[in-house]
């Protein structure tokens, strides 16, 4: 796998990269996904969400033959990537902006700091959602990524992921308002054939010494989590490889 530069094409027309930065700017919302051999897991979803998130923010509808095309164009012979497709406002109609970065995976384990703050729209994956400097200035701590909770102590997501919790043979999701991410959902999928049953409840910073271990999910894949805080968690090596290993074996969808 050789080096990709960074490539981004509006409406299938390659522009310059230097202006992704501004166009993030503007009233959109996204999807992010890992491309390996030109396929990604849980294509339908990602389709789903943008289209959704189309008619909720614009009210206007989506061609999803139409993005696949334009993913497939703006891979050219890259057949491993970082994929993000995003949707955002413009003069006529919104435009259609593919960029393509390297392959990455999530690290792990990663230590969060938790931050008093609630993504607006949280059910949207939008633009300028406000929790960027929170991430920023718990990595400046020497944190990996901040853990956004509401006023009462209820947590949520992270500011890039979605957190999950081991309890006995249980994992369990934050029931709070938050992103449905792609990989949260092809596990909630997958996990109850293999013995894992998913629940959800409020989880609040005071709960968290009551779990057996905790784990990120994003498109890039599965982190452990070992801790909170000052709080101390469980490697949890064996049930983190168990959830990477179910991620491994879904299916890879063709662009």
């Amino acid at each position: 796998m050789g080096d990709i530069l960074p490539r981004a094409e509006v409406d299938g027309r390659p522009v310059d990269v230097e202006v992704v930065p501004s166009m993030e700017s503007r009233t959109g919302h996204f999807t992010a996904m890992q491309v390996r051999d030109g396929r990604t897991r849980g294509l339908d979803l990602h389709l789903s969400r943008l289209k959704a998130a189309n008619r909720e923010l614009f009210d206007i509808g989506f061609d999803g033959e139409h993005v696949r095309a334009l993913i497939r164009q703006a891979l050219q012979d890259t057949k491993d990537a970082s994929v993000r497709v995003y949707v955002l406002e413009a003069e006529a109609q919104p435009a259609m902006l593919v960029t393509v970065r390297e392959p990455a995976k999530i690290a792990s384990p990663q230590r969060l700091k938790s931050v008093a703050f609630q993504r607006p729209q949280p059910h949207l994956k939008h633009l300028a959602a406000g929790q960027g400097p929170y991430r920023e200035h718990v990595q400046r701590e020497g944190f990996d990524d901040a853990l956004l909770v509401g006023d009462d102590g209820a947590m949520s997501e992270t500011s890039i992921a979605n957190i999950g919790f081991f309890e006995g043979p249980d994992v369990v999701w934050p029931d709070a308002p938050q992103l449905q991410g792609i990989t949260m959902q092809l596990l909630e999928t997958a996990l109850p054939a293999r013995g894992i049953q998913i629940r959800r409840a409020t989880v609040r910073l005071r709960d968290i010494p009551s779990f057996e271990g905790a784990f990120l999910t994003n498109a890039r894949g599965v982190a452990a989590v070992t801790g909170i805080d000052d709080v101390e968690l469980p490697a949890s090596e064996e049930r983190t490889r168990s959830l990477t290993e179910t991620y491994d074996s879904l299916t890879w969808d063709v662009l």
